[in-house]
């Protein structure tokens, strides 16, 4: 009985301390929070996958001036299509704006918590997903 009982003490801790690696990334941990950028431009491609997908849009860097690939991150593909995001929200060579925060490290083109709007004004995709838009 003992031992029964030292093993699903064992088992529990292997499983609770599993859990904390598999934990989400805090958005703090890789975005600039206190600083916005906004651009507008091309989609050149959406990237469905979880844990997020990803709007690819070439854009001017608003630093350089020279044309840049954004990886504009969104949220679980399961939380947006509830949100009434689809596949076809957005189009490969649609013209968006996009605000959101960039990633901390200055090389990446990753942009997080952004807000997608098409060239009709329409909000396709929000960073919080409760705020998705219906297309």
């Amino acid at each position: 009985m003992a031992r029964k009982l030292v093993s699903l003490f064992l088992g529990v801790g292997v499983l609770v301390s599993a859990a904390s690696l598999v934990a989400h990334h805090s958005v703090s941990a890789e975005f600039d929070t206190t600083k916005t950028i906004k651009f507008t431009g091309k989609v050149s491609g959406i990237a469905w996958g979880n844990p997020h997908i990803y709007t690819l849009i070439d854009a001017p860097d608003p630093a350089t001036g020279k044309t840049v690939t954004f990886r504009v991150e969104g949220g679980p593909p399961n939380s947006l299509f509830r949100a009434g995001w689809r596949k076809d929200s957005l189009q490969v060579g649609q013209t968006v704006t996009v605000t959101g925060n960039r990633a901390k490290n200055p090389e990446s083109m990753n942009v997080g918590q952004a807000t997608i709007l098409t060239e009709k004004g329409v909000k396709v995709y929000s960073g919080n997903n409760a705020n998705a838009a219906q297309p």
